[in-house]
């Protein structure tokens, strides 16, 4: 896998994770309205290696200790993304120094 290609999965990783979060908070913003149905978010690889998110409803009610593991579940798989994202942009970097040099 190519640096670009390093940097383009945990970009995707990224973006699942804010939909996600954006899930979760839509949860918790609606726990008390009669008759909402909990978003539950998927994620799954694709053929190019990246990540996707699908968000769809579920028949379960919303429970806040679950809404708040998944929070800090997506908080730290965001992190660790934008770990890899930032390694990758180093490597990229330095390659395009030594390439000038």
């Amino acid at each position: 896998m190519s640096i670009s290609g390093i940097t383009s999965t945990a970009l995707s990783g990224m973006r699942a994770q804010t939909t996600r979060i954006g899930a979760i908070a839509s949860n918790v913003a609606n726990s008390s309205t009669s008759g909402y149905a909990r978003l539950n978010t998927s994620i799954t690889s694709v053929v190019s290696g990246s990540v996707q998110a699908t968000v769809s409803p579920t028949a379960s009610d919303v429970d806040p200790a679950t809404e708040l593991t998944d929070l800090l579940e997506a908080e730290q798989s965001y992190k660790a993304n934008a770990v890899v994202f930032e390694t990758g942009a180093d490597m990229w970097e330095m390659l395009m120094s030594i390439k000038r040099d």
